[in-house]
Order: structure tokens, then C-alpha cells, then sequence
């Protein structure tokens, strides 16, 4: 059993195709939100009831939209909308934009992936740097979601560890799939002061991406940028282990 979820909502395109690749594999359990929850992280709901409204049920396949943030409808599904059943694998996406870098903090997306892995299920993320919705043809990544569902499905994953999966888009033919690490970064000139109408301001979000590693050959941004399919192995543990002597002589 497969169990999906996504942050663009249930009626966003990419989320359409991972069920379609999913179902080749076994039997699927979609736990979406209702609403567009991209760039809430991890976030959970806490001071409001969460709902769910079960609106596919057939054999092989139920969809339920969540009333919550991607990583609550993991949470939920798992808890809850299984029928005691454990899933194989948590699939999340497929995401409409890329999610690199720091980037990978803010995903709903990526919330869901490290939701699954929390309860020790091993997880997916996939993404497509085709930012247009609706109606993004996401043919192009189907091939590596089967590829990479079919290999994790028959051999696993490492004990603690996610994968973070970006298709390319508009690079030329795709060259290949590349196992990266997370570039560093960081967004500048975040936001937009503006008037509304009636003369109050308020801010947009905007700004601008500076890749502070540009020239490391080893990032997820280095290789999608020349045709690539990046694989980053991702971790919920963020303990600065290498820096666990230092910090003792700092404080103690």
C-alpha cells in the first residue's frame, strides 16, 4: 500500500500523475489537502478540529481531502484512515516548482515526505521545476518516479533517510539522475511593500534565490541546471553532531 499526499491540493496536476504511477505498484490511499498549503513546512494544526471527506472509493484506490497541512494528512492517514494497515511507502507530490536548497525548509511538500519518515515508512518527495498551473504535462517525469518507487519498494531505504527528488525543466534533454547534496543559500529582497486601494499598505512575498554555493559540483541546483535529475538523501535528525565537542567547550 502506497499512501500520497501533496501541497498543492488534490486538484493540482502533478499530484494526478503520482496516483496514476502509484496504482502500477499496489493499492493507493491519497490523503490531501483541500486547499493550496505549499511553503507550510512541517506545520501541524492545533487549534482547530481537522476534517476529512472521504471522495474516491473503489478498489485500489481512496482519496481523502484534509482539512489541514500536508503533514497533517500524513499524520491523520496514518493514525486514523488506514484501517490498521502500515503503508509500504509515502509518496508526496508531484510538486509544481522545484524544492532545493534552503527551500526543502519551507515545503509542505517535504513535510510530508518527513512526516512518513518520522513513523519510520519510507519516503518520496518529488517535484518538477515547471511552476505553471494548471495543466503542467508532467510525462517527462514519469519514467523516474516508476524507476525510483520500484527500487525503494524492492530494496529500501537507509534507516533515517528520505529522498528528495527534482525532475528538471526547460534544461534540454534530460541527461540522466544524479545522487546531490542540498545547496546553500539563502532569499533576498523578500518582499514588496505595496498600497491596497484604500490607501493601507501591506507586503507581498517576492525575492530572489542567492545560491552561495554555485560552483559545487556535488548540489542538487549544479546538476538540475545542466539537465539532471537530482536525488538528495534528506534527514529529519538536524544535531550538529561534528560540532558536538565544540559546543561542549563553548558552555561548559
Amino acid at each position: 500500500m502506497i499512501l500520497i499526499s501533496n501541497d498543492d491540493g488534490y486538484q493540482a496536476d502533478g499530484i494526478r500523475t503520482l496516483m496514476a504511477v502509484a496504482r502500477e505498484f499496489g493499492d493507493v490511499v491519497v490523503a490531501a489537502p483541500m486547499q493550496q498549503q505549499s511553503g507550510k513546512g512541517s506545520a501541524i494544526t492545533i487549534t482547530s478540529p481537522l476534517r476529512a471527506v472521504m471522495v474516491k472509493d473503489e478498489p485500489g484506490m481512496r482519496v481523502f481531502l484534509i482539512s489541514g497541512t500536508p503533514a497533517d494528512c500524513v499524520k491523520l492517514a496514518l493514525d486514523q484512515l488506514l484501517d490498521g494497515r502500515h503503508p509500504d511507502l509515502v509518496l508526496a507530490g508531484i510538486n509544481h516548482g522545484y524544492n532545493v536548497g534552503v527551500s526543502t525548509l519551507y515545503s509542505g511538500t517535504m513535510g510530508a515526505t518527513f512526516e512518513g519518515l518520522v513513523h519510520h515508512v519510507p519516503s518520496v518527495a518529488f517535484s518538477y521545476g515547471d511552476y505553471r498551473t494548471p495543466h503542467t504535462d508532467f510525462t517527462v517525469c514519469e519514467p523516474f518516479v516508476r524507476d525510483i518507487i520500484s527500487r525503494v519498494l524492492s530494496k529500501g531505504l537507509p534507516a533515517g533517510v528520505c529522498l528528495n527528488v527534482n525532475v528538471p525543466y526547460d534544461k534540454g534533454p534530460i541527461q540522466g539522475l544524479k545522487i546531490t547534496t542540498t545547496s546553500m543559500g539563502l532569499w533576498t529582497n523578500e518582499f514588496e511593500r505595496r498600497t491596497d486601494p484604500h490607501g493601507v499598505e501591506y507586503y507581498w512575498m517576492t525575492g530572489y534565490y542567492e545560491n552561495e554555493t554555485p560552483d559545487d559540483n556535488t548540489t542538487d541546483i549544479y546538476w538540475i541546471d545542466r539537465g539532471w535529475v537530482s536525488v538528495t538523501p534528506c534527514k529529519v535528525d538536524q544535531t550538529a553532531r561534528d560540532n558536538m565537542v565544540k559546543i561542549t567547550e563553548l558552555l561548559t
